[in-house]
């Protein structure tokens, strides 16, 4: 049964000031506790608030206080976060496996993707590589560690804004830190480019609910993606930059 997308607003106190030039996230220490005011995703310590692309519990085992990502079937056991925002900042910690190329990413509301990749030692890194905005914008530095070492990307996104059709009528906006480098600096985004992402590929009933609301609201989730590969995921959480923050009680409150 397709759960109901019922929503509770969330009331901050109050938007905050969207500025880039003073978005320096610390990440010289891992792992980084959550700022007062983020609402945490994942912890690895009993908050998990997650579903899977239907609604329902994921089968990503918690091992050692790490979501560890699980095929399913052909690349699309992508993790949908239970909450809903619109301007946020987003940290996520991930280490890739030993083997394999480690591929992965971080779906921001579904639509933009943040490569995750073994990319260790390329002089050019490219579209698919660490720190790239898949089918967007390639990363402006090589900041990728070996695997098996813990990384960490802090994201501050801008939504697009949309008409009462749906249109796009102010693209949306994305700078990106990875490991202590700057990788991605305003780097604007408009309609999805993959051909792949969750609401293209694998779709389902739940998801597809989930976009109507996000192309009349600009408020949607955060997916962690399954790409055949083992990574692991901690310390998972948002801030959001407004007081457009809304939750899936259907499913939260698990």
């Amino acid at each position: 049964m397709l759960p109901r997308l019922t929503v509770l607003l969330l009331i901050f106190a109050g938007p905050i000031a969207f500025a880039d030039d003073a978005f320096a996230p610390s990440q010289d220490t891992l792992p980084v506790p959550p700022p007062e005011d983020a609402i945490v995703l994942f912890d690895g310590n009993g908050t998990n608030r997650f579903v899977s692309m239907a609604g329902e519990e994921i089968n990503w085992p918690v091992e050692d206080g790490t979501l560890v990502s699980t095929p399913r079937n052909n690349r699309s056991n992508h993790i949908v976060s239970t909450v809903l925002f619109r301007d946020a900042d987003l940290h996520v910690e991930f280490l890739l496996p030993k083997t394999g190329n480690g591929n992965s990413g971080i779906y921001l509301h579904g639509h933009y993707e943040l490569q995750i990749f073994n990319s260790l030692g390329k002089d050019d890194p490219g579209m698919g590589d660490m720190g790239a905005v898949y089918a967007f914008s390639k990363p402006l530095v090589n900041a990728a560690r070996a695997p098996e070492e813990w990384q960490v990307y802090d994201i501050r996104y801008r939504a697009p804004r949309r008409d009462a059709e749906g249109e796009i009528v102010e693209p949306g906006r994305i700078t990106a830190w990875l490991n202590g480098q700057l990788v991605q600096k305003d780097t604007p985004v408009d309609e999805p480019r993959s051909k792949y992402h969750p609401y293209r590929y694998g779709v389902t009933p739940y998801l597809e609910a989930i976009e109507r609301r996000q192309r009349s609201t600009s408020v949607g989730p955060l997916f962690l993606q399954d790409h055949d590969n083992p990574v692991r995921f901690r310390n998972v959480w948002i801030r959001p930059l407004d007081d457009h923050v809304a939750a899936d009680s259907s499913v939260d409150s698990r």
